[in-house]
């Protein structure tokens, strides 16, 4: 590394959004609440670092409820769960709490109406990603999965056939509107969601990252593999001017080479992301020559969630509020 005296430019918002930061809490508190274990189904949220933290104080995080004992206490992950694991919960008497952020649930809503109204719908989203599966889970037969642009073309519907879009939360916001806009000139009759189905977090923090990408000549980006937004956030940034890109989940994955003659370094975080985890990268930094850290903000979020009825009402029962 060339650099003594650059700058790092902190993008704003980044990290916590309000569906995450309700998600955790909700682990949280039904640890003190009822004691470990408390399961987990699915990682609550992608990010390593939390999910070890949470692992810690006794959370246990299984794949299906199948590895959860009969009549014990389970927490639905951010991202939702089709109608078909509700179910299953409840044939195998186990006690949920659904974390499920309210805006993917917003479109679990809008899955169920286009259905009811027979609508074929086009969902935008990427394979195997669990909001997609707990989504297209609401009406299977009526949804078809559009995984990218390329294929909008190979897409088919019958003469007189209603169709409308929907999309994961965690897009592109970018990408999403070029698929959209494939599929509105394949279909013209393409009804839209009643509302952008893009959550305000993964809006705001791309905005927030094109917002200085064109200014740095490198940009670090704070999330999980698995993480969505935050895998976006590095294609944002590329996209929008940034030389070079790299996505980290702490700053022990920093390597000194990528800052080779860089004088201005970006740093931004996904939406799963803790402080602290940011505040790691700063020091690193520091410590390399960059000390000097301006806050670039773009927008002010006030936006939060209640915590679900069912943890709220076990706190009450507990004398915890």
């Amino acid at each position: 590394m060339s650099a003594t005296s650059g700058k790092v430019l902190l993008a704003a918002p980044r990290g916590y959004c309000a569906g995450v930061d309700r998600a955790v809490v909700t682990v949280e508190k039904a640890l003190d609440v009822h004691g470990a274990p408390v399961y987990v189904r699915k990682q609550i949220v992608h990010n390593k670092h939390v999910v070890e933290t949470l692992e810690k104080r006794g959370a246990i995080f299984v794949e299906e409820l199948s590895e959860v004992p009969e009549g014990s206490l389970v927490v639905f992950s951010a991202h939702g769960v089709s109608p078909a694991v509700h179910k299953e919960a409840e044939e195998r008497k186990l006690k949920t709490i659904d974390a499920t952020c309210p805006l993917v649930t917003k479109v679990h809503h809008e899955a169920k109406r286009f259905a009811a109204d027979g609508y074929k719908i086009f969902f935008i989203g990427h394979e195997g990603h669990e909001e997609v599966e707990g989504t297209m889970g609401e009406a299977p037969e009526n949804m078809v999965l559009v995984d990218g642009i390329d294929q909008v073309e190979a897409l088919e519907i019958k003469e007189g056939e209603k169709v409308a879009w929907l999309s994961q939360t965690t897009l592109s916001v970018d990408e999403t509107l070029e698929t959209v806009h494939a599929l509105k000139k394949k279909l013209p009759i393409l009804m839209d969601p009643p509302s952008d189905d893009i959550c305000y977090a993964t809006q705001n923090r791309q905005a927030a990252v094109k917002n200085i990408a064109a200014q740095v000549d490198v940009l670090i980006v704070v999330g999980s593999s698995n993480s969505s937004n935050s895998v976006r956030l590095v294609e944002v940034g590329l996209e929008s001017g940034a030389k070079k890109s790299f996505r980290v989940d702490s700053f022990t994955e920093l390597k000194h080479e990528w800052f080779d003659g860089a004088k201005t370094v970006g740093l931004t975080s996904g939406a799963s992301v803790p402080e602290e985890l940011v505040n790691g990268v700063l020091n690193w930094l520091a410590e390399n020559g960059y000390a000097d850290v301006e806050e670039v903000e773009t927008i002010e979020e006030h936006l939060t969630f209640a915590l679900p009825p069912e943890i709220r009402k076990d706190m009450k029962a507990a004398g915890k509020i």
